[in-house]
């Protein structure tokens, strides 16, 4: 039985797909090594690594619990733990809130900034499951949420969020909606039945001209905010090659097929990783 329990929260919190934890890790984990002009340091990089594990297991939790009554007619979310019934919606949110308690334990070891901050992410984190309901781009608010550790992680560092934070929180937006709106795409024929908000409904036939567009601006922004890095010439290379995989992705995602979108979504920690590569090289023995 205990086992069995083991499971059912260890599928809650997708721990079996890294892949979400890693696109949140990666643009922190930059926004340390730029607010730090290099490493942060091993209790910095500690704290945000288990914080962001922490935190998207988390959110994970409320999303099913907020989402299980439209994940059972949704044919990739029907056998989630809570939507099936394995799981009670108060177990889900029992475990939810003790992951959040100890990402806030972590955070208490920082600065009144980051701790003063983390409140605002927090609740950026309990609007998104409810956003898909009554906005048409919930991909937006999602974008904010998975950008949060961008300026708390210059917080923890600098003790303010200078201008630059909320430059790379607007670029890594767009990287957000390009990745969540091609994770859209696998499930629009569903969430069309149910009368579910998503970036790839409202964009419809433009949507992978969106999802393009939107790594484009990502790529962009990034890349302008962060020109005058200690060596620009590997971060130069580094977002030519995140610029490559934006391109593949296109090409996957071209004809909407689910797999392709998919397949797509889940290489995207890749770009990611890349665009870090290339801050935490750039730096590398300045």
């Amino acid at each position: 039985m205990l086992r069995r329990k083991l499971g059912l929260y260890l599928a809650l919190i997708r721990w079996n797909r890294p892949a979400g934890w890693l696109l949140l890790l990666w643009p922190t984990l930059s926004a340390l090594w730029v607010a730090s002009h290099g490493f942060p340091g091993w209790h910095l990089l500690t704290v945000f690594t288990l914080g962001t594990i922490l935190m998207r297991s988390a959110g994970c939790c409320i999303n099913d619990v907020a989402d299980r009554d439209f994940d059972r007619h949704v044919k990739r979310t029907a056998q989630r733990p809570v939507t099936s019934g394995a799981l009670s919606s108060k177990e889900a949110l029992w475990l939810g809130a003790v992951l959040a308690l100890l990402a806030f334990g972590l955070v208490l070891t920082t600065n009144a900034a980051t701790i003063a901050w983390s409140f605002a992410a927090l609740a950026v984190t309990l609007v998104y499951p409810f956003a898909k309901r009554y906005v048409s781009m919930p991909q937006a608010v999602l974008g904010v949420a998975f950008s949060f550790g961008i300026p708390m992680a210059f917080a923890a560092v600098q003790s303010r969020v200078p201008t630059l934070a909320w430059v790379l929180l607007l670029g890594n937006l767009f990287w957000v909606i390009a990745y969540d709106t091609e994770y859209a795409m696998v499930d629009r024929d569903d969430d069309l039945k149910i009368g579910m908000k998503t970036s790839a409904i409202t964009l419809g036939r433009f949507d992978v001209a969106g999802v393009m567009t939107s790594y484009l601006l990502y790529l962009s922004i990034w890349g302008f905010a962060l020109m005058n890095m200690a060596r620009p010439a590997i971060y130069w290379i580094a977002i030519g090659l995140a610029l490559v995989q934006a391109l593949w992705h296109g090409w996957l995602i071209r004809r909407r097929e689910r797999e392709g979108c998919f397949k797509a979504f889940r290489l995207n920690h890749w770009l990611g990783f890349t665009v870090f590569a290339g801050i935490a090289l750039s730096y590398l023995g300045v």
